[in-house]
């Protein structure tokens, strides 16, 4: 006669494509990876950080990076900006005029874009390592 081991003991592996989609989907909306985790606080504290400062950087008239660029800095920027995942996408909606480098404002507004970007990669780091269970 078998045994079989009690349903207490038996543990599913876990599937190892769901800390990439947490990534994912953190990336794409800033949040939504600790979202999907069901870490409330977490979620809405990056939500509302890179939302913050990629609105405070449009207001501002700050400049939003291209691909197209041939500076390192500018490749840097744009992977910064990149970072913000779909305020990036609006950035092109909302940014009609074109970025105000004549002024302290537009700088300071391009540095919170890239800022934006920066805290919403960290915020996919933190979700990816929650999903994959080396973070609390």
């Amino acid at each position: 006669m078998a045994t079989h081991a009690p349903l207490s003991e038996v543990r599913e592996k876990p599937n190892p494509a769901i800390p990439v989609v947490v990534a994912i989907a953190a990336w794409i909306v800033p949040g939504l990876g600790h979202l999907l985790l069901r870490r409330w606080g977490r979620a809405i504290g990056f939500f509302v950080a890179t939302a913050g400062l990629a609105l405070a950087g449009y207001a501002l008239r700050g400049e939003i990076f291209s691909h197209h660029s041939t500076d390192p800095f500018g490749a840097l920027g744009f992977i910064a900006d990149l970072g913000s995942g779909v305020f990036y996408f609006v950035s092109h909606l909302v940014e009609t005029a074109g970025p105000d480098l004549s002024r302290a404002s537009g700088d300071y507004g391009t540095r919170m874009l890239a800022a934006a970007g920066i805290v919403n990669l960290l915020g996919v780091i933190d979700a990816f390592g929650i999903a994959r269970g080396r973070r609390g």
